[in-house]
């Protein structure tokens, strides 16, 4: 599947006149490599006819190209974020934990989970994601025991 995936790579490459793409149908391709082998089994087996697969291949080409698109759109609100607040004063744990956030942040932002990333105490945490919901970096959702944090 390795070669496969370098000579459609290549391919598109040079279909595209380009030597660099924000997609990777290579990725996508690996990641549905049992559909991939399904379809390449079918058409070998049965008449030789080659849409089923063609279809499959756009497809995946269409998911990878949707997939790029959430990751790029992703990489320019945190680019944007960053340019609206350049003269903000953060500390090294803002940055670090607001670039989680950012970059998927699985589960719910809690001062106790703040906390343990940063290796901080629980006060010191608090304060630090108090300061970001002032400057309405954060905001605060949920109450008591549920309440946690999201970007504004």
């Amino acid at each position: 599947m390795k070669r496969i995936n370098a000579l459609t790579e290549y391919l598109l490459a040079k279909g595209e006149r380009s030597a660099m793409r924000f997609y990777s149908l290579s990725a996508e391709m690996q990641t549905e490599k049992d559909a991939y082998y399904d379809e390449i089994e079918r058409a070998q087996r049965g008449t030789l006819d080659v849409t089923r697969w063609i279809r499959w291949f756009l497809g995946c080409h269409r998911r990878a190209v949707d997939a790029a698109e959430v990751r790029l759109k992703s990489i320019l609100a945190k680019a944007e974020f960053w340019n609206a607040h350049t003269a903000d004063e953060l500390t090294a744990n803002q940055r670090a934990m607001l670039n989680r956030l950012f970059d998927g942040f699985k589960g719910n932002l809690t001062s106790s989970k703040w906390a343990k990333i940063c290796n901080v105490s629980q006060d010191t945490a608090s304060r630090a994601i108090n300061a970001l919901v002032a400057k309405n970096i954060l905001r605060r959702e949920g109450q008591g025991r549920s309440t946690h944090y999201v970007l504004a």
